[in-house]
C-alpha cells in the first residue's frame, strides 16, 4: 500500500534532552530488562572529564543490574589527544569521540552528556585547566545536567588532587561536588529556573581506583561488586564493559572481557555519608511518587504475566498502566516512566516504522523526498491513524499486520545540519552555545522528523523518529546514516593552514561542490591587508547537485602582516555563506558531515629548505606529509614492505609518524633496515611514542627510555643546550623566536636516561618545575644522523606555526655537507 502526503517543517525539533541512541527493536529478554526497570525510580550520575574516563562497568551495572536511570556526563569531547584511528585533531577527534561514546551508552546502557569545555591537551593542574576552560560556564552546565537529570547519587570517577593524574581529571571532581552544592540552591544560575528547578542529591561519592600504579582502594570503603552475571541478558558485567569500553577506537581501548566477581570502592565526597550502601537512605521504589503505590501493583502484575514468548500479550496491561500513569500529578518521574512505558508498548507490540530520505544531502530550503514505512505484527490490538503532517488523515486507520506499509512525501528544512557546539567560532577552552536548551546534548537531536500516531489497545500513541537516509552495501549490507542540510554551495580547502615561503606565490586549490540543481553564485576571498589574490571573484554559473568544480587561486603575500586568514564568501540567490564541507567516514561510528567555516590561516615564513625527497611511514595518524608538502619536499608514503625490501638510499631523510613503534607489529622487522638507513648516510628522524606498549626495546642507535615527561604550556620558554650543533644552524638559524606563537603543548613522552653519545638540543619546562631535556635529542650514527623528538610537531605544522616548521625542515636536513 503506498500513500502520498505533502508537508512543510519550519524548523528542527529541540527538547531540552532526548535518548541519544537510534531506536531499534528490543528482543524479549531485553523488554523484560525494561519492565523490571519500571519498578526502580532512582538516577546516578558519573561525571569524569574526557572520553574514556567512565567506568563502564560500574554503569553497566548500575543500568542492567540496578535498573537506574544512569547518565555519564563527560566535561570535554576528548577534542585534545591523540587519534589512533585517522588523522583528525582537535574538534574532528571530538566529533569522532562523541560518537564512540554514544556507542559505548548504546552497549553499556547508559546515557551520555557533555559541557561546553573544550579539551585543550593534557594540563598538569585544575588551576591551568580553570583558567583555559570558563570556570563558571563549565559549572553551570554541571549544574545545568544534575537540575536536568536529577540523580539521587553523584559519583566521580576522580579525585580533586594530584592523585587524578591530570588537571582536568582533579578540575572534574572539582566541579562536581561544587555543581552538587549549587544545583540545590535557587540563587545560583537563576537563568536556568526557566526550565528546571534546583535539585539535591542525597551524596556525592567518589569511585577510587587502582590503575597507573596508583591504588587509592581500601577494605573500610563502600564495596559494590559488579562482577555479576546477568542470565537475560547473557553476559556478566565486566563482559559488557569490554565491549563498551572497546568503542574507544581512537584511543585504543580495545578492551578483554572480565568475568567474575570485581570490587568497586567508593567514598563519601559531600552530603550524607553512607554505611553500607552507595543509594542508602534512597527511596528507588513508587514509594517516592505519590499516588504511586497502585502503580506499583499494576507493574508487578505486568511483570507476572509477561511471556517471553509472546511479549505483545502484555500490550494491553502496559497500556493500562500508562493510562494510570499519566493521571499522576506532574513530576520528574511520571515523566521518564510515561516515555518508557511508550518504547515498551512499541517494543512488546513488535511495532516497526522509520522515514528514510532517496538521497544522503540536501541543501537548504530544498524539498527533502521521504518514504515513510510502517509494519505492524500480529498479535497485537495495533492500527495506525497519523502520520503527522499529512494532507490526507488516516480516519479510519489501517490495521493490516505483517505488510509493509509506505507513505510517501516531502519536507523543507531551513536549519544547517552542524554540531550544535561548532556553529559558531570559539576561544580555546570553551564552545559557544547561545541555547540554553542544547546545552548537555550529546549530538544534535535530529533536523527532520516525523510523527507516528497509532492506536493501540484503544489508545492513541504518538512516537517521533528522525528522516535518515538507508542504503545497501553489497558487503555490510543496510547501512544507515544521518541526513544532511547542506548549504547550497561548499567552498573547502585542504589545509587548515598554508605556509608561504618569503613572498613567494602559492598556488591554494579549493573544491566547489553544490547540493542543488542548478547553483550560481560567486565566490570571493578575503586576504589580510596587502596579500593578492588572483582571481579576486569568481562566477560559478548552473552546478548541478553533486557536481565539483576546482578552483585554483594565485595567492600572493604582501604588506606588512605576517600571517593571517585566508576566508571565502559564497554569494547564492541573494544569501551569503562561509562553509567548506568535511566527511568522516569510519566504520565503527555514523557517518559524520560537518561544515566547517570556509578559512584556513595563511603564514609568511624565512624559510630555506636541504633535500628534497622525503620518505614517510605511517604511525597512528599525522599530517607531516601534507604539511612538507606544503613547502615544496617531495614525500612519498612507504609500506612496510617497501622500507623492508626496497631501495631507501635515494630519500635525503625518512620521517616516521607518531606513535609508529606503539601501533605497528612490523615496526621490529623494520627496525635494521632503518638503522642501516642511517649508517650508509641517510637522516632519520622519529616522532614521539607513548612508553607502553612498545614494539622494540631500542627505537635508535643507542639506548634511551621514554619517560611521561611533558611540557603542557605551550609558551614555556626553551633554551639551546648546544647552539652550535648543525640541526639548530642550518639550513636555518633557530633562535628562541622560534618558538613563539606554538599551540597547545610543546612535547610529551620526552626521552630519559639517554646514551651519551646522543646530544640533547632544547631545554624546556612548565611553571615551577624542573627543567627537561629530553624533547628532542640527534646523534650522528655511521654516515648518517638520527633524530628523536617528542615535540609535538604533529601539532604545530598543521596549523602553520613558522618556528616549528623551520626547527623541522633543519631536522630533516642532519649535517651540512
Amino acid at each position: 500500500m503506498k500513500f502520498r502526503f505533502y508537508l512543510l517543517l519550519i524548523t528542527a525539533v529541540s527538547p531540552l534532552f532526548t535518548r541519544a541512541q537510534m531506536q531499534r527493536q528490543l528482543n524479549a529478554a531485553e523488554i523484560k530488562q525494561g519492565l523490571e526497570a519500571l519498578k526502580v525510580n532512582g538516577s546516578v550520575l558519573y561525571i569524569a572529564a574526557h572520553p574514556d574516563d567512565e567506568n563502564t562497568r560500574l554503569l553497566a551495572y548500575l543500568a542492567k543490574e540496578k535498573k537506574l536511570r544512569t547518565g555519564y556526563l563527560s566535561l570535554t569531547r576528548g577534542d585534545g589527544g591523540q587519534n589512533l584511528v585517522g588523522n583528525e585533531q582537535a574538534e574532528l577527534l571530538g566529533l569522532i569521540r562523541t560518537q564512540e561514546l554514544l556507542a559505548a551508552r548504546r552497549t553499556d546502557g547508559a546515557e551520555q552528556f557533555f559541557t561546553r569545555a573544550n579539551d585543550f591537551g593534557f594540563s598538569k593542574n585544575p588551576e591551568e585547566s580553570f583558567k583555559i576552560w570558563d570556570k563558571q560556564k563549565v559549572l553551570a552546565d554541571v549544574v545545568w545536567v544534575i537540575r536536568k537529570f536529577q540523580p539521587d547519587v553523584i559519583i566521580t570517577r576522580f579525585p580533586e588532587d594530584s592523585r587524578a593524574g591530570h588537571g582536568h581529571h582533579s578540575g572534574s571532581a572539582i566541579l562536581a561536588r561544587e555543581a552538587f552544592v549549587a544545583a540545590a540552591d535557587p540563587k545560583q544560575f537563576t537563568e536556568q529556573l526557566a526550565f528546571v528547578k534546583p535539585w539535591q542529591s542525597k551524596r556525592i561519592l567518589w569511585n577510587t581506583f587502582n590503575f597507573g600504579g596508583n591504588n587509592t582502594t581500601a577494605e573500610d570503603q563502600l564495596k559494590l561488586d559488579v562482577g555479576v552475571y546477568n542470565a537475560l541478558l547473557g553476559e556478566s558485567y565486566g563482559e559488557i564493559a569490554a565491549e563498551s569500553r572497546s568503542n574507544h577506537r581512537s584511543q585504543g581501548f580495545g578492551t578483554a572481557r572480565q568475568r567474575g566477581a570485581s570490587t568497586e570502592y567508593f567514598v563519601p565526597v559531600a552530603g550524607e555519608k553512607a554505611a553500607q550502601d552507595i543509594f542508602e537512605g534512597v527511596d528507588l521504589s513508587w514509594g517516592r511518587v505519590k499516588g504511586g503505590a497502585a502503580i506499583a501493583q499494576m507493574i508487578n502484575q505486568v511483570n507476572t504475566e509477561y511471556q517471553v514468548s509472546a511479549p505483545a500479550k502484555i500490550v494491553p496491561q502496559l497500556v493500562a498502566t500508562l493510562n494510570a500513569v499519566e493521571t499522576l500529578p506532574e513530576s520528574y518521574w511520571k515523566t521518564e516512566k510515561i516515555k518508557s512505558l511508550k518504547d515498551l508498548i512499541v517494543n512488546a507490540a513488535g511495532l516497526w516504522f522509520e522515514s528514510t530520505a532517496p538521497q544522503s544531502q540536501y541543501a537548504l530550503n530544498q524539498f527533502v523526498p521521504l518514504t515513510s514505512q510502517v509494519v505492524m505484527r500480529p498479535g497485537a490490538d495495533v492500527s495506525l491513524t497519523q502520520i503527522w503532517p499529512t494532507a490526507v488523515p488516516l480516519v479510519k486507520g489501517i490495521t493490516e499486520t505483517n505488510k509493509l506499509l509506505s507513505f510517501e512525501g516531502s519536507m523543507v528544512a531551513h536549519q544547517l545540519s552542524q554540531p550544535y557546539w561548532l556553529r559558531e567560532k570559539h576561544p580555546i577552552g570553551m564552545y559557544q552555545v547561545p541555547d540554553q536548551a542544547l546545552i548537555g546534548f550529546p549530538e544534535d537531536p535530529g533536523v527532520l522528523r516525523t510523527k507516528f500516531t497509532f492506536t493501540i489497545a484503544g489508545k492513541s500513541i504518538t512516537f517521533e523518529r528522525p528522516v535518515v537516509y538507508k542504503s545497501t552495501d553489497q558487503v555490510r549490507g543496510e547501512l544507515y546514516r544521518p541526513l544532511v542540510i547542506a548549504p547550497p554551495v561548499t567552498a573547502t580547502m585542504a589545509e587548515k593552514a598554508f605556509v608561504f615561503n618569503g613572498n613567494e606565490p602559492k598556488q591554494v586549490v579549493l573544491q566547489l561542490k553544490s547540493f542543488q540543481e542548478n547553483a550560481s553564485g560567486t565566490l570571493v576571498p578575503v586576504l589580510p591587508a596587502g596579500w593578492k589574490v588572483s582571481p579576486e571573484k569568481l562566477d560559478f554559473k548552473q552546478l548541478k547537485k553533486g557536481e565539483e568544480q576546482t578552483v585554483v587561486l594565485k595567492i600572493t603575500p604582501g604588506g606588512n602582516a605576517n600571517s593571517g586568514t585566508l576566508s571565502l564568501s559564497l554569494t547564492i540567490d541573494g544569501q551569503t555563506y562561509h562553509h567548506g564541507l568535511r566527511i568522516l567516514d569510519y566504520e565503527h561510528i555514523p557517518v559524520q558531515t560537518l561544515f566547517p567555516f570556509a578559512e584556513a590561516s595563511v603564514n609568511r615564513i624565512d624559510l630555506k629548505l636541504a633535500g628534497k625527497r622525503i620518505g614517510y611511514i605511517a604511525g597512528a595518524g599525522d599530517l607531516i606529509p601534507e604539511s612538507l608538502k606544503q613547502i615544496g619536499y617531495e614525500v612519498s608514503n612507504l609500506s612496510e614492505g617497501q622500507v623492508i625490501n626496497g631501495d631507501l638510499s635515494s630519500f635525503d631523510a625518512i620521517v616516521t609518524g607518531v606513535r609508529l613503534y606503539n601501533v605497528n607489529d612490523n615496526a621490529k622487522a623494520m627496525q635494521p633496515k632503518l638503522m642501516k638507513y642511517v649508517e650508509e648516510g641517510g637522516v632519520l628522524l622519529v616522532q614521539y611514542n607513548v612508553n607502553s606498549p612498545l614494539r622494540l626495546e631500542n627505537l635508535g642507535p643507542y639506548p634511551f627510555r621514554l619517560s611521561r615527561d611533558r611540557v603542557t604550556e605551550e609558551d614555556a620558554k626553551v633554551s639551546l643546550l648546544s647552539p652550535q650543533d648543525a640541526s639548530l644552524n642550518y639550513p636555518n638559524k633557530i633562535t628562541a623566536g622560534d618558538f613563539d606563537g606554538w599551540i597547545q603543548e610543546r612535547g610529551l613522552y620526552f626521552v630519559t636516561d639517554a646514551d651519551s653519545r646522543y646530544t640533547p638540543l632544547l631545554s624546556m619546562n612548565d611553571t615551577g618545575e624542573p627543567a627537561k631535556n629530553g624533547a628532542l635529542l640527534v646523534t650522528d650514527y655511521g654516515k648518517g644522523r638520527y633524530v628523536y623528538t617528542g615535540i609535538s610537531f604533529f601539532r604545530q605544522l598543521p596549523a602553520g606555526v613558522p618556528g616549528a616548521y623551520r626547527l623541522f625542515v633543519n631536522l630533516l636536513s642532519g649535517k651540512k655537507k
